[in-house]
């Protein structure tokens, strides 16, 4: 998300590590910014220059990324409330399942973001969620549309963190579809994890596209009822090609099959629309407020405060001292994606700290694989 490199990740993990040694909560991108604005300061050097192999070039470097970051709408992602993974498996008041919709925005123009965060919200389901085993039916299903979006410049590491969520989390009875316009947009090693295949029809006006075709064909278990490169070219509106896991957990053989008609609306619906709904969700009271705990900011903005005062001259007598200007409104939260970002893009580095158990860096980077603290009881 940031752009940084492998010596800037490591130097990013030794920040999140020095500030929660000094009991600052970082729950936001302000609360991040200003802990490397303050070691960066006069003030704040000597702490910068006890970290050890942090140079403040690399931390100037990290500042203007999340100044970048945070320009670009990038804070909405971060702050509190944090989503409980609870809310996404809420009934209505008759038992049955709620749909909740997460709108890309703006953020298509950075979907390395937006992807990252999804897949942090499925390892957290799976720290969250107790393993069921095999069910009839799964107690959520995510449904990833327009999903090329999520792999485009997508690094190994993160696609190696998809395959192995889609892996597990499948023991916590949760389903993941993947909606595309083809399955070779989705890496072979994601896609060998999905066991269901619904095609709509493709078109091979191209050479690109008769080969798109060929490699989707493959994708499918071998048939004799149908001409599987005809059946896609041909399926009408409505139709599809699927072929599903039997409850032996082999392929089922491939079906022409007519779907059943959407029962929802299937134009786009407008702005106003989705925020009547948000504001007539029994959620709103819950997520509708941001919420400002005292953390990083205000703590570092107020000793910053304190040492401007005692290092001022004493006011003339009869003059009372001018109150400190009050630390601006701000956003919220964001420690605990961080944790397990570093641990999906942790750098040599990082890894060889996190080898070491015995030392205080090595267990918070362990503590950051697949992301997620130990929950409050």
């Amino acid at each position: 998300m940031l752009g940084l490199n492998a010596t800037q990740e490591s130097t990013l993990g030794l920040i999140f590590h020095w500030a929660d040694q000094k009991g600052l909560p970082l729950l936001d991108l302000k609360d991040l910014r200003q802990v490397i604005s303050y070691l960066t300061s006069d003030e704040g050097k000597p702490e910068l220059k006890a970290l050890g192999g942090v140079s403040a070039s690399t931390a100037g470097v990290i500042l203007r990324a999340l100044v970048n970051l945070e320009s670009e709408g990038a804070d909405t992602f971060f702050g509190e409330p944090e989503l409980k993974p609870e809310d996404l498996l809420r009934v209505d008041d008759r038992g049955r399942g709620v749909i909740s919709l997460l709108e890309l925005g703006d953020q298509a123009a950075r979907p390395v973001m937006f992807s990252t965060f999804l897949m942090w919200v499925l390892a957290d389901l799976f720290t969250f969620l107790p393993e069921v085993g095999d069910v009839d039916k799964p107690k959520l299903v995510f449904v990833f549309d327009e999903a090329h979006l999520l792999f485009t410049d997508a690094s190994k590491a993160f696609l190696a963190q998809v395959e192995q969520t889609v892996k597990l989390i499948r023991s916590r009875g949760v389903g993941v579809f993947f909606c595309t316009q083809l399955p070779t947009d989705i890496p072979n090693d994601v896609l060998s994890q999905l066991g269901a295949r619904i095609q709509h029809a493709l078109r091979a006006f191209t050479p690109d596209d008769q080969k798109a075709l060929t490699k989707t064909v493959r994708t499918y278990p071998k048939t004799d009822v149908y001409d599987l490169e005809s059946a896609l070219t041909s399926l009408g509106i409505g139709e599809a090609i699927v072929t599903v896991l039997s409850e032996k957990g082999a392929p089922t053989p491939v079906a022409w099959t007519r779907m059943r008609v959407p029962r929802s609306l299937m134009a786009a619906i407008g702005v106003d629309a989705i925020q009547a709904a948000a504001q007539a969700s029994p959620l709103q009271a819950e997520y509708g407020k941001t919420i400002d705990r005292e953390s990083a900011f205000e703590m570092l903005t107020a000793k910053s405060q304190q040492a401007q005062a005692d290092s001022a001259p004493a006011p003339a007598e009869g003059k009372a001292a001018p109150a400190p200007a009050p630390a601006p409104e701000r956003p919220s939260w964001w420690k605990r994606m961080w944790r397990w970002f570093k641990g999906l893009f942790a750098s040599p580095a990082a890894k060889s700290f996190a080898r070491s158990a015995g030392t205080a860096f090595g267990r918070e980077i362990t503590r950051g694989m697949m992301g997620t603290r130990q929950r409050r009881r």
